[in-house]
């Protein structure tokens, strides 16, 4: 008997609909993009109790006869490809064939169409993949479908499906998405009968953004336009330094019209914001790409979310150049590009430009023209120059001052070896020696050796300092019963964002902004849980216009946002005013600090137990208003820092796991310099 069957094709829908259907959002987003792909102007999006219940798409696209309204439900049936051939050159959203009937394989969906030209409309219901009925119905020129019960057939999916406001978030960012990317359509979202989205048909991506984000948004964001030909071409926004994120959920990706989620983007994003945004936060970004379809492979994913581009790097960079070059229009980055401050250059040597440099061998002898290149390419560098930059402490000797108090290029086989193995590491001494050597001593065309003063900079200290050891990997984090009983004494500060202390076991290092942190955050839970948390008014309520996923989750944890000592009110549309915040906040954080609140609690932990809704809105609190780095305190503030500290819950850690002290033991110290 054979072992190898063939699957029933009702099996088969089911296998692929767990490729694509991964929560209802993607029933959505796939029913968006056939109307979408269907010229529709106008959209309605219904759902009910986070699309268990129900999911509607209604559009005034052009419709099906009745024929293609049942074979639509046909795995593998599709108008928007024919041939091997246009897989490389496609330009619709949908082109798989697979999302009806996998989606009618686990649910139970009325599809209703008409085309202009058809006397009435064609009504055909299937459940888990079967047909049930087909027949006439009445409705304008158009389709809907309606998808009940998802996952009705399949308990074991169904019993992993998310809350309710888990996937009604996932449900309103895909609608917000596809909002963006076709801003001459009008939307309309509507969840449990309450009106959660309108637009209205937009000029341009700006005006949606408007409709969609509101006023202060748009205040904040750049154009970003640019590319390379054959490449892609860039255009969107992106957000000012001053509106950012702590995650990636305010960037929105889109290639060729559709959305995408893709790290090549991102990190060409993050490229050009490069020196301009700190660690860990992040620009908020509207980007579109227009990209040759030959140069992308949309192919890759069942959901159709990813993407692989032919040249990736040249992609990520064409991102970061076009990014730059809004930061410059901007006056955010200097048009300038800064060159390297090079400690040794041509006027350094004596000579006013290029033409002035003796030769070798009828050669011009340049600053970049001395090359090393060791064959397993672990180590290069193409200018003397640079090496010398790496190591501006350690002048080579061949720029040493001499006794005669002339600096002197000395005959230099010896002297740049001798540079050269204090730059690299010892692995290559042997190798740049040998390398060095063939080095011809630069010579004038006379055959003399050239005598070179540096007018510029007088050397005047020739000695040449030995390395110092590293302590990098002594300090270590601290468990808390490890912290004495004597009392902590600061000593100073280190670099206006670290206390040093000291106590009977040796060297303290504290980091003065998570040591805030964790005693915010002891305070507020406390506070919390006694009801003691005290507010301050604000002068004037401070606005804030709410997107429509932030909407969904400010519902959900506008209770606790009280607890916590905010006053809130919501206006009209999306819109909230903030009265009061709590004591310890500043007002300038109040936007971000919503922003992050609704931007991280809102997704998977909304279905998660209060306690750990709590607790992540406190540690963002408590981030927000504790002292930040480059703040210098007084020796008062930095004792009152290390008491409080030492009496809250976890002392070493903060609220978000990081180490808070690290400690060097007198054993330590006293090994490092050899005394044990």
């Amino acid at each position: 008997m054979n072992k190898i069957k063939f699957l029933p094709d009702n099996l088969a829908n089911q296998i692929a609909a767990g490729e694509v259907v991964e929560r209802p959002a993607s029933v959505v987003k796939e029913l968006l993009e056939n109307a979408l792909d269907a010229g529709a102007k106008r959209l309605q999006i219904d759902i009910e109790l986070g699309g268990r219940r129900l999911m509607r798409v209604s559009d005034d696209g052009e419709g099906m006869q009745r024929d293609d309204a049942i074979l639509a439900f046909e795995r593998h049936a599709t108008s928007k490809i024919k041939s091997l051939e246009d897989l490389s050159k496609i330009q619709t959203l949908g082109f798989r064939g697979e999302a009806l009937a996998s989606i009618a394989s686990v649910a139970k969906v009325e599809l209703v169409t008409k085309t202009a030209d058809a006397e009435a409309a064609t009504r055909v219901l299937i459940e888990g993949g079967r047909l049930i009925d087909v027949k006439d119905a009445a409705r304008s020129q158009g389709t809907t479908i309606t998808v009940r019960e998802l996952f009705f057939n399949t308990p074991a999916r169904r019993k992993f499906m998310r809350s309710e406001a888990t996937e009604n978030y996932h449900l309103t960012n895909i609608v917000t998405h596809y909002a963006l990317a076709n801003p001459k359509i009008a939307l309309t979202l509507t969840n449990n009968g309450r009106e959660i989205l309108r637009v209205a048909p937009a000029a341009d991506l700006r005006e949606r953004a408007y409709q969609i984000f509101g006023a202060q948004m748009i205040e904040s964001l750049l154009k970003v336009e640019g590319g390379r030909e054959f490449v892609a071409r860039v255009s969107g926004f992106v957000s000012a330094p001053r509106e950012r994120r702590t995650t990636r959920d305010g960037q929105y990706f889109f290639i060729n019209g559709r959305f995408v989620k893709d790290k090549i983007i991102a990190g060409g994003l993050l490229e050009g914001f490069r020196s301009v945004l700190p660690h860990g936060v992040y620009p908020v970004a509207f980007l579109f790409l227009d990209i040759p379809f030959e140069e992308l492979d949309v192919n890759v994913h069942p959901a159709k979310t990813e993407v692989r581009f032919r040249r990736s790097e040249a992609v990520k960079e064409t991102i970061s150049e076009a990014i730059r070059g809004a930061l410059r229009n901007a006056g955010i980055l200097s048009d300038a590009t800064p060159r390297p401050d090079l400690r040794f250059g041509i006027s350094d040597l004596g000579f006013q430009n290029e033409d002035q440099l003796p030769k070798t061998e009828n050669k011009l002898v340049e600053q970049s023209e001395i090359e090393f290149q060791i064959s397993d390419d672990k180590f290069q560098t193409s200018s003397w120059n640079e090496a010398l930059q790496t190591n501006q402490s350690n002048p080579p000797s061949e720029l040493r001052e001499t006794q005669t108090g002339e600096n002197h290029i000395e005959p230099i086989a010896a002297a740049r070896t001798e540079f050269a193995t204090e730059v690299y590491s010892n692995d290559f001494e042997l190798e740049v020696q040998t390398r060095l050597e063939e080095i011809p001593q630069i010579k004038t065309e006379d055959g003399e050796q050239t005598e070179i003063t540096n007018h510029k900079s007088q050397i005047t200290n020739p000695m040449v300092l030995p390395p110092v050891d590293s302590a990098a990997r002594i300090p270590r984090a601290i468990e808390p019963e490890t912290l004495s009983s004597s009392k902590i004494r600061p000593v100073s500060q280190l670099h206006d964002s670290f206390i040093i202390a000291v106590d009977d076991e040796g060297l303290l290092l504290i980091d003065q902004h998570v040591a805030h942190e964790r005693i915010l955050f002891d305070k507020f839970r406390r506070a919390e849980t006694m009801r003691k948390i005290v507010s301050q008014n604000l002068l004037l309520p401070e606005t804030i216009d709410l997107t429509p996923p932030q909407a969904a989750a400010f519902d959900l944890v506008e209770t606790e946002l009280e607890n916590l000592g905010f006053a809130l009110m919501k206006l009209s549309g999306r819109t909230i005013a903030v009265k009061a915040v709590p004591a310890d906040l500043p007002a300038s954080e109040v936007r971000n600090l919503l922003a992050e609140i609704l931007d991280t609690v809102d997704k998977e932990k909304f279905g998660g137990a209060h306690e750990n809704l709590r607790d992540d809105i406190a540690a963002s609190l408590a981030c927000k208003a504790a002292v930040k780095i480059n703040m210098k305190l007084t020796a008062e503030k930095m004792q009152w820092l290390i008491d409080k500290l030492l009496t809250t819950s976890s002392p070493t850690t903060c609220p978000h796991g990081r180490p808070v002290i690290l400690r060097l033991t007198m054993k330590d110290i006293e090994r490092g310099f050899h005394r044990t």
